[in-house]
């Protein structure tokens, strides 16, 4: 095939399966179905001649139900070392009558094999940049696909397992059934310097895509993954409050319950070693001004935002679990009734016992 400009995108991913394993992912029919598609969408209808002049498509749907269709022709097959294939959207993709191609080689290294694809043919930059995010993500799902550990084999969350913002993500992944590596790396730490330029945990890497903050990530996990929905489906208002309570913790609580008040038992910076009281008697009017909201919150419910687990629980629970550690905030727990039985129900669900932490 004849490139239709001189616009191209290379990209390289080491992926630990055989080279034989990872060509058939590209050629089987049953195998796209499974695999070929950003994260997020899902493959409806697949079909692979897989031979030089024989044709393959795609169509790709959205949670929205937007349908994205893709076919072409084989044009060269070297089972387990080359493929090389057209590749034309139907559709608004790409402008009319545009015909890309794609050639992928494989080759072993470290006991897997390095995948290097080079898409060509684009009529410009901005037009091959826009596929750049969508083929990292495609080769995420192909990884998860043939890499013995699924989608622990991309991936990673990296942070101190007793930080209760790494919990919550912790904790978003084992809702949706998501494997996944943790790397203990502390705050400011070069490694985690890496994935969050400003030094704080929790950073998150699915393959070559990262993120930071929290809210974030666990939005990127919400619209990535399958699973369960961390977003209320009780309408706008639910939504609204959940995003509310998100808000309120992140901007308030988490100050005034973690910052100023646990971390000064967990790292006492009073004299002669003693928490510093004046910081910690400070915060507790915030702190109980706070939880008289989420106990009016919760009401007869279990959950802050709607009658299912949502985000916010994900940010209040890991915060719960310290103030029930600590005098003051013991005491303030005891005599809020709704926050009690909130925590005992979260207590409960296999995503907390699997992200409890080792307090030492």
């Amino acid at each position: 095939m004849t490139e239709a400009a001189t616009f191209h995108l290379e990209m390289t991913r080491q992926i630990r399966a055989p080279r034989e394993r990872v060509f058939d992912a590209f050629t089987d029919q049953a195998a796209l179905a499974a695999w070929h598609c950003p994260r997020g969408m899902r493959v409806l209808e697949a079909s692979a001649d897989a031979r030089v002049g024989g044709r393959y498509r795609l169509v790709m749907g959205s949670r929205d139900g937007s349908q994205h269709m893709v076919g072409g022709e084989y044009q060269k097959i070297d089972r387990a070392n080359f493929l090389a294939y057209t590749w034309q959207w139907e559709g608004g993709e790409l402008p009319e009558g545009t015909r890309t191609l794609i050639e992928v080689t494989l080759t072993d290294k470290d006991g897997g094999t390095l995948l290097h694809m080079r898409h060509s043919g684009f009529p410009d930059t901005a037009t091959r940049d826009a596929h750049t995010s969508g083929w990292q993500s495609v080769f995420n799902r192909l990884s998860d696909y043939v890499d013995a550990e699924g989608s622990a084999g991309t991936v990673t969350v990296y942070g101190d397992g007793r930080s209760t913002y790494v919990r919550t993500v912790r904790m978003a992944l084992a809702e949706k059934g998501i494997a996944y590596k943790l790397d203990p790396l502390t705050p400011r730490d070069p490694e985690l310097l890496k994935h969050n330029p400003f030094g704080r945990i929790p950073a998150f890497t699915d393959g070559p895509l990262e993120f930071f903050e929290t809210r974030a990530i666990l939005s990127y996990i919400e619209e990535a993954f399958d699973g369960p929905s961390l977003i209320s489906q009780a309408g706008p208002t639910a939504r609204a409050r959940c995003e509310q309570w998100i808000s309120l913790i992140n901007c308030h609580a988490y100050d005034a319950m973690v910052r100023r008040y646990v971390l000064q038992y967990v790292f006492p910076s009073g004299e002669n070693g003693q928490p510093d009281r004046k910081t910690i008697d400070a915060a507790l009017p915030d702190i109980a001004k706070q939880l008289d909201a989420l106990e009016h919150a919760y009401g007869g419910r279990d959950f802050l935002a709607g009658n299912t687990l949502t985000m916010a629980d994900l940010f209040f629970a890991p915060i719960v679990e310290y103030l029930g550690r600590f005098p003051e905030s013991a005491a303030m727990l005891e005599s809020r009734p709704n926050i009690r039985r909130a925590h005992a129900a979260m207590r409960a669900r296999p995503s907390y016992a699997a992200t409890q932490p080792n307090f030492g």
